[in-house]
């Protein structure tokens, strides 16, 4: 079939549903691929390269449209081309049914199919096509970016012959996939980065990538996950709890990104213009949020604004297109990876199959019906165990009696080997000779000490005790090397074995007590 990628029309725009990279990938599975002229120039990719990547470039919009049978875009159709669909095409991009009813029957009506990558199941068999998820990450990243171009300190601490300059506190509220690379930007780049989410589970998270998780105090707090992975409503107690802790928190943080959304619902007001009033001169809020209403009150979509205070509030809803090549790259990766899915003979022939998860719930109209909403996935996302509540503190008087059991518990043991030891020892004395025992004896006792030293050495330190065993092998070597020349051939080649394997202990040993010496110098 023919697959083709128009030009982006809506303002702003700069990403492209196909690129070089992917058209080779879709060729493979039996797809011709097409996609009109310079459609690709703001992403980075000129005409020249499309074809030498095999893609065939039309002149015009209304080309594309009648000649593909499946057409693949970034942003949801206008109306314009929404009326240029027909009968058994394929319409593949961001589409956002729940706003768009209209767009939706209008969809219907001309007898188009339409999938829409942003209602892929949050499912493992599905993250190759979550193009939610790609696009979130690159705004979490790009939203750092624009907030350092705003932000008129350093990100990282330094210590300056002109004094010190203390590092940026970022707070991130919502830790999704946009969060979480919010959170990994701003924590590469030295800044102190504080998250907060309603989700319980994400501060493991959070905290594994060394930023702190602003915890509640409250008894009752919800499970704020929801199926697919997403977060859930919060209560009105809650919600109260939450401004609670970012009214403390605003004072003293120096940059704010928001990136709470809930699929199908208005964005949810967390950072009040009180807040933003109680924030420094200077600080900066991202608004991830923005194209849905904003997190901030004082949001405006596609504005960059500075309040009474000079904090300044960014509303940008076009992250993603500020970074065009990668945003389309990874997009594009995403499409492919679904007409991998609808092309499962990988003889360039589409098989829309309703029964397959992935493909059934991101499809929204399919052969003259609305196909939306879904129904429930049969996987839903497992939320981690809430963190459990931290056990009372034990007495003092208590930590003394459990140690004293334990001791004593400790010592019977102890007591019982060496009784059922000193029997064996005089059982086996009844019979072998006197100069035999002498050493047998020594020989046990060296081992016991022995185990009991190493048994009580951290298992992180076991490494350095490889100088000690190189001593310990030192001493096998030189009784070794004595018995060699004894006249016994038995004990000769025992001598022999046990210098072989004491040598080969100790050049392991200082093999590795030099790389582990290494690892400490600087390079």
């Amino acid at each position: 079939m023919r697959i083709g990628a128009p030009k982006e029309t809506s303002r702003g725009e700069a990403r492209v549903a196909l690129t070089p990279e992917s058209a080779k990938q879709i060729q493979k599975l039996g797809h011709e691929c097409l996609i009109e002229t310079g459609a690709g120039l703001a992403a980075g990719f000129n005409d020249d390269a499309y074809r030498d990547a095999g893609v065939t470039v039309v002149d015009s919009a209304d080309t594309l449209w009648q000649d593909a049978e499946v057409v693949i875009k970034v942003r949801e159709p206008s109306d314009t081309e929404a009326a240029r669909l027909r009968q058994g095409q394929t319409l593949i991009a961001f589409f956002w049914p729940a706003q768009n009813e209209a767009l939706l029957e209008k969809c219907k009506a001309q007898g188009a199919s339409v999938i829409a990558m942003d209602m892929v199941p949050r499912i493992s068999r599905a993250q190759k096509m979550d193009a939610l998820s790609s696009m979130a990450n690159i705004a979490g990243y790009r939203a750092v970016i624009e907030a350092g171009n705003n932000f008129g300190r350093f990100f990282t601490g330094q210590v300056t012959a002109a004094g010190k300059v203390p590092p940026a506190k970022v707070l991130v509220i919502g830790a999704g996939v946009a969060g979480l690379a919010a959170i990994g930007t701003a924590t590469s780049l030295g800044a102190v980065v504080r998250a907060f989410d309603v989700r319980p589970e994400v501060s493991e998270q959070i905290e594994s990538m060394g930023a702190e998780f602003l915890f509640l105090d409250f008894e009752d707090s919800q499970d704020g996950s929801e199926s697919g992975g997403y977060a859930s409503p919060s209560s009105p107690e809650f919600r109260e709890k939450q401004l609670e802790c970012f009214r403390e928190q605003a004072p003293d943080v120096d940059i704010v990104i928001t990136t709470a959304l809930i699929p199908g619902r208005p964005a949810p007001k967390l950072w009040l213009e009180d807040m933003v009033a109680a924030m420094k001169p200077g600080s900066v809020i991202v608004d991830l949020a923005a194209e849905k209403g904003g997190n901030c009150d004082l949001t405006q979509p596609d504005e960059r604004i500075v309040s009474d205070n000079g904090v300044i509030v960014i509303g940008y809803t076009d992250f993603p297109s500020r970074m065009a090549t990668q945003s389309s790259l990874l997009y594009a990766t995403n499409i492919r990876h679904m007409l991998t899915d609808l092309t499962p003979e990988k003889d360039g022939v589409i098989n829309h199959n309703m029964d397959d998860d992935v493909i059934r719930g991101a499809t929204v109209t399919h052969q003259g019906e609305v196909t939306f909403p879904p129904p429930p996935p049969k996987v839903k996302a497992i939320a981690a165990a809430k963190p459990k509540k931290k056990e009372k503190e034990p007495t003092p008087e208590e930590k003394k009696a459990t140690e004293a059991s334990a001791f004593k518990a400790q010592t019977k043991r102890q007591v019982g080997i060496l009784a059922i030891g000193g029997a064996l020892m005089l059982l086996l004395g009844q019979v072998a000779p006197a100069s035999f025992m002498q050493h047998f004896i020594v020989f046990v006792l060296a081992c016991f000490i022995g185990f009991q030293v190493i048994w009580k050495v951290s298992h992180s330190l076991h490494t350095p005790l490889m100088a000690v065993t190189n001593a310990i092998s030192g001493i096998i070597i030189l009784g070794a090397i004595l018995q060699i020349g004894s006249g016994s051939a038995v004990v000769s080649v025992l001598a022999a074995i046990s210098v072989l394997i004491a040598t080969i202990n100790i050049v392991g040993g200082f093999l590795v007590t030099r790389r582990m010496l290494a690892m400490f110098q600087k390079s």
